[in-house]
C-alpha cells in the first residue's frame, strides 16, 4: 500500500469530498410494499418517503419486518407488490450491485469487514466503484490508473479524518474494539460516496461510550455531509434523540409514521412495544 505521505496533495480549490452534495426534495418512495415468502407475510402495504438531508428512522418489536425492508431496498428481496423509486430510478428488480452503483450503501447488524485486511484495505474495498481501470492498467500503475488511485487513497484518508480512525489506520481490522469495527463499517459504506445511507443497526452491542461516539459519527453524516438515511434500530433513546422522522412497524404492517414525540406518545406504538402501562421515554 502506497505511503499516504506519497500522496500528492490536491490542486489549490479542489478539495475532495466525502460525497456530492444532493439536491433539495424527495430522495426515496417506498410505496405500499408486499413481501410475502410461502405464505407468511414480511410486509403489508409498507409506505414512506425519505428526504434530503433526512434521518429517517424503522423501529418495531423483533420481527417486525425491519430488514425486510433493507434487503427490500438493497435487491436482496423482490417484494411481490408496490414500488421502491430512489430519485427517478425504479429499484425493484436491480440486482444489489447495481443498486449499489446508484447510490445506495448499506452497513450490518453483523459486522462484515476482512479482519486480516487493515483499517485502510477495507476503507478501500468501498471503492472499488470508483476504479475505472482494468486489471493490466493496475498491474502496471501508470496513467489513469496511478491518478485514481492516489485520488481513491485520498478520499479514504479523508474518512479516516472524519471518524477519528487515524490510530487504527495500519491495524488488522481483527484486532481493534468492537465500537472501532462498527465505525471501519460505517466508514467502508462512506467511501463508496453515497448518496442515500441504509445503517442496520449501528449500535447493536455497543457499550454507552461506543454509543455515544456512533450517535455524534452518524449525526455528523447527516448535519456536515447532508447525507439521507434511512436506520433500523432498536436502541430507543438514541433513534427518539437522532431521528427527524420515525416509522413503527408491527407485523409486517406499518402502525404509526411522524416525528419522534409524535410516535413515542402514540396508544398503538406503545401497546405494540410495552403494552397499556408504559411510555416510550426520550432519554434525559
Amino acid at each position: 500500500m502506497t505511503d499516504p505521505s506519497l500522496i500528492p496533495p490536491e490542486p489549490p480549490g479542489q478539495e475532495p469530498s466525502l460525497t456530492p452534495p444532493e439536491p433539495p426534495g424527495q430522495v426515496l418512495a417506498f410505496d405500499d410494499v408486499l413481501l410475502e415468502f410461502s405464505g407468511v407475510t414480511a410486509l403489508n402495504g409498507v409506505s414512506f418517503t425519505v428526504d434530503a438531508g433526512e434521518l429517517f428512522a424503522i423501529i418495531g418489536p423483533n420481527g417486525a419486518g425491519k430488514t425486510s425492508v433493507f434487503n427490500v431496498l438493497s435487491g436482496v428481496y423482490r417484494p411481490q407488490r408496490g414500488s421502491v423509486r430512489f430519485g427517478d430510478q425504479n429499484l425493484l428488480g436491480l440486482r444489489p450491485h447495481a443498486i449499489a452503483r446508484l447510490g445506495i450503501a448499506r452497513t450490518f447488524q453483523n459486522i462484515e469487514l476482512f479482519s486480516n485486511l487493515t483499517v485502510l484495505d477495507n476503507l478501500m474495498l468501498g471503492r472499488h466503484h470508483h476504479h475505472p481501470y482494468g486489471v493490466l492498467a493496475a498491474f502496471g500503475w501508470l496513467g489513469k490508473a496511478r491518478r485514481n488511485e492516489l485520488a481513491n487513497r485520498r478520499a479514504v484518508e479523508e474518512i479516516v479524518d472524519f471518524l477519528e480512525l487515524a490510530q487504527w489506520r495500519r491495524m488488522p481490522v481483527g484486532l481493534l474494539p468492537y465500537g472501532v469495527q462498527k465505525r471501519v463499517e460505517l466508514g467502508r459504506a462512506l467511501a463508496s460516496e453515497p448518496k442515500l445511507l441504509l445503517l442496520d443497526e449501528p449500535v447493536a452491542g455497543m457499550n454507552l461510550e461506543e454509543t455515544e461516539d456512533m450517535a455524534r459519527f452518524i449525526l455528523d453524516i447527516r448535519d456536515e455531509l447532508g447525507l439521507p438515511m434511512v436506520m433500523v434500530e432498536h436502541d430507543m433513546g438514541l433513534v427518539m434523540d437522532l431521528a427527524d422522522r420515525i416509522m413503527v412497524v408491527d407485523f409486517g404492517r406499518p402502525i404509526r409514521t411522524g416525528k419522534p414525540q409524535e410516535v413515542a406518545t402514540d396508544p398503538d406504538v406503545v401497546r405494540a412495544y410495552l403494552g397499556e402501562e408504559h411510555r416510550i421515554v426520550e432519554r434525559a
